[in-house]
């Protein structure tokens, strides 16, 4: 790789790398992926800390490279198997608390995908909070990462790419 190209690689992952502010939320450690290349569904993932001084939610997500874009969270259904559910109302984030997107729970649900996540494309996610606004988060899709953000959380055996089998709509 010449000395132009290292360059370039450190600067863009030093840049992926950044969390994202805007109105005391901080966004870190996000990532993108999805079970194929050529899958229909992919998912986001990353911590979300709210130190703006009071509570908030995350009220909505949008991005331009899928049909569809929601908030999810998994929820045993009583027989041993997780099934996906659409959360309407979003997620809490007390002030001073970190709400974690990942794997196997809460997440950003991409589905009718208009692009392949190929590895290490850029994935522009805008974020909605009930206080804070929006936030635009560019996140680097990965497919190699294991699941937990490195803080120990699995990813409780479940594929996004069996979304369609395994989503439960809620009312």
């Amino acid at each position: 790789m010449s000395f132009k190209s290292t360059l370039l690689a450190a600067v863009v992952t030093a840049f992926v790398a950044l969390p994202a502010f805007a109105d005391g939320i901080t966004v870190k450690d996000a990532y993108a992926r999805s079970a194929t290349p050529m899958a229909k569904t992919g998912a986001a993932f990353m911590m979300i800390m709210n130190h703006s001084g009071s509570d908030d939610r995350l009220i909505d997500a949008r991005a331009d490279v899928a049909k569809r874009v929601e908030l999810h969270t998994h929820k045993d259904n009583g027989e041993g198997v997780m099934q996906m559910l659409h959360v309407k109302e979003g997620f809490a984030i007390a002030d001073g608390e970190m709400l974690s997107l990942e794997r196997g729970g809460h997440h950003v649900m991409f589905m009718g995908l208009t692009e392949p996540f190929t590895q290490d494309k850029m994935v522009p996610v805008t974020l909605v909070f009930e206080k804070a606004g929006e936030v635009v988060v560019e996140i680097p899709v990965d497919l190699n990462r294991k699941g937990g953000h490195g803080h120990g959380h699995g990813d409780h055996g479940h594929k996004h790419g069996d979304h369609d089998k395994m989503m439960k709509k809620s009312n």
